[in-house]
Order: C-alpha cells, then structure tokens, then sequence
C-alpha cells in the first residue's frame, strides 16, 4: 500500500531543471545519444530530455532484475537492447534509481563494449546505502534513505508508476 510522500512533483520537476541545466553545459560541441533504462525511466526521461535545449538522439533498453518483489534478484536479463550505433558517441545512461549497482554495473559493460567516446550516467534517485557494486554515476537527482518507492515511473509489480509524486511502497501485512 502507498505510504508517506517521499518526493513531491514540484520537487521532482525542480531537480529534472536542475539537471537539465547541468548537463546542457556538458553537451557542448557533442553528439549525444541518451539511453533510457526501461520502464521506470520513461516519465523521468521525457521530462528531461524535453528541458535539453541542445538536439539529442533517443533510444532505450530494457531489463529484467525485480520481477514482482521489492528487492533485486540479483540476476540481470536484458528484455530489448538498443538499436542505435554508439560507436564514437557520447552517451548518457537515464536510470531512474540506482540501487544495488548491478543493473547499472552490466549495462555499462554492455554499451561500453561498442566503443562509445563516453558513458555518463543520470538518474533521479540513487540509494547510496544499498550499493553492492560501486558505479559511477555523473548527474544525480536525490539520494534517498533505504524504502522501496513507487511513481514518477516506479513501480511495484508494474502497479504505480503513472502517480505523479513518488511514494514509500508499505508491503501489506
């Protein structure tokens, strides 16, 4: 069941600004693809690439790591890969949460494996505290305490995401 607020839609369309702006400095002089990490990205993605003033290709890709649980099985399945060709490009990884670190971890070795000139990672929300594999991440939104959050994109079981405010998720029982 949904419980407290944990980040507002105004907080968040705050920092999607603020992000947006700060990676805009960075765009300069280069040809950037951003690669949405789905699903959980999608609405964090739209609205930030929407603030880029510079021209950017899009793509996306999927994988697999929670099923219908509240914490990562551990075992990453990529569902849909990109279509793009990287190869000497700059991009930029949109995840909406960095947890544990091994999704992020895999899918870095993945793209950095077709020669791009540069992988920079953006996400909205990082949890520090449940990180088991290190992983750079260059543009952050917030960093959270340890609860499991649904909405803005995140989900539980693939219930909740289309909630404009991102909520602690209380299991029920």
């Amino acid at each position: 069941m949904l419980g407290r607020v944990v980040l507002s839609r105004d907080q968040i369309a705050n920092v999607v600004e603020r992000l947006a702006e700060e990676i805009d400095s960075d765009l300069e002089g280069r040809s950037p693809v951003f690669i949405g990490i789905l699903k959980g990205c999608v609405y964090f993605f739209t609205d930030l690439t929407r603030c880029l003033s510079h021209t950017v290709e899009v793509d996306f890709i999927q994988t697999s790591s929670y099923g219908t649980g509240t914490t990562s099985s551990g075992t990453v399945v990529l569902v849909k890969d990109i279509t793009v060709d990287v190869r000497d490009r700059d991009v930029y990884l949109v995840e909406d949460i960095v947890d544990t670190g091994t999704t992020l971890a895999d899918l870095i070795q993945l793209i950095e494996a077709r020669h791009p000139r540069s992988v920079q990672i953006v996400a909205l929300l990082s949890k520090p505290s449940r990180r088991k594999i290190e992983v750079p991440v260059d543009f952050i939104g917030f960093e959270i305490e340890d609860v499991f959050v649904v909405g803005y994109g995140l989900d539980f079981a693939e219930r909740y995401r289309n909630l404009p405010d991102i909520h602690e998720y209380v299991p029920e029982g």
